[in-house]
């Protein structure tokens, strides 16, 4: 589905024109043949910035994974290498999503200045800013894991999106760009405002998110895929009583029409988990996101669970091991849609 409010065309800067967009409601075609992974020739057996302290990199250990120390408790997922590594990883499944491209807003030229939110790992920020040498990117996140090595026009800063903003008028940036917060932010119609009053008119933002919730269109997760749709709802029941929503990509749209942004729209793609569908594109992208669903499900589960709803450890080993088992069986053809929404600011005030 490819929606538009006031659609005012496609620049060469985002991903597809508006008559290439995605058609998410058009079934996904499965790989029949007996070994569907050979087919790709593969063997596949603020606001205000903390100083970089060195309470920022004490970091806390639980049941074996690194979490952040800054503002300790207010995110679940680790970062450590090993979610690092994932991150990178679904970098790279965006890029297929988008045939190479950082981005689908339609900006007419590279925005003077520049704002990755949530930038973890900052290889978003490190490659809008090689791509797009005139521009200064921002990357902001609440763990210092970025590369000291970095293009001269990008730069990371330690910062937490739900305190206070505090850019001045002449720190405006003429785009906003975030992914994956999904179980990062409390208060969402907040964090639009924030965005808006740090834009100028015009400016536009664009939020990248995945669904936290699998889908099949031959039902086959619902007849070899009770594992995952019980993950699923345990993943999304500890985020909503853990005050932040996993599962928010379907509702960014609406935020952000809420906002006041105009040319909304909202791009989806379905992308698969594995090399079941006969696509070519679509099977080397399920391939990808099969490994990335793999790493996912620790990080997405273990502080969820352990913390939230009172699950022992051992509990919840044994479910994310089914879960594991159930992404690697050929039998479930499941897959997750993608949202890319972006919105423009208004040239006049409304």
């Amino acid at each position: 589905m490819s929606e538009t409010v006031g659609d005012q065309g496609q620049a060469d800067l985002g991903g597809l024109a508006p008559d290439q967009a995605p058609n998410p409601d058009a079934q996904l075609q499965v790989d029949t043949s007996d070994d569907n992974d050979s087919a790709l020739g593969l063997d596949t057996s603020s606001t205000t910035s903390a100083s970089l302290t060195s309470s920022i990199q004490n970091y806390k250990y639980e049941n074996g994974r690194r979490y952040h120390a800054y503002r300790e408790g207010t995110y679940p997922l680790p970062n450590d290498e090993p979610e690092q590594d994932r991150q990178d990883l679904l970098h790279h499944i965006f890029r297929l999503i988008l045939d190479g491209k950082l981005l689908r807003a339609p900006l007419r030229h590279a925005p003077q200045r520049v704002l990755d939110v949530g930038t973890g790992t900052g290889i978003w920020a490190m490659d809008f800013a090689d791509e797009f040498p005139e521009s200064i990117v921002i990357g902001t996140d609440l763990s210092p894991i970025q590369p000291t090595w970095v293009p001269p026009n990008c730069k990371f800063l330690i910062d937490d999106a739900e305190s206070e903003w505090l850019y001045k008028p002449e720190e405006a940036f003429d785009y906003i760009h975030w992914r994956g917060l999904g179980g990062s932010i409390a208060d969402w119609p907040k964090y639009y405002r924030q965005v808006w009053n740090s834009l100028p008119p015009g400016g536009w933002c664009e939020a990248q998110e995945y669904e936290a919730w699998l889908r099949s269109d031959d039902d086959t997760i619902n007849m070899t895929g009770k594992s995952l749709l019980q993950w699923c709802e345990l993943v999304d029941e500890a985020s909503m009583k853990f005050g932040k929503k996993v599962n928010i990509a379907g509702l960014q749209k609406q935020h952000m029409i809420d906002a006041g942004f105009v040319d909304v729209r909202e791009d989806m793609y379905k992308v698969p988990v594995g090399t079941w569908p006969k696509d070519p594109k679509l099977k080397e992208m399920g391939l990808f996101e099969r490994e990335h669903m793999l790493a996912a499900v620790e990080p997405f589960t273990l502080a969820l669970l352990t913390r939230v709803l009172g699950w022992s450890v051992e509990s919840t080993q044994v479910l994310m091991a089914n879960v594991r088992n159930e992404f690697r069986d050929k039998k479930n053809h499941v897959y997750s849609y993608f949202h890319f929404v972006y919105g423009r600011k208004p040239e006049a005030p409304t």
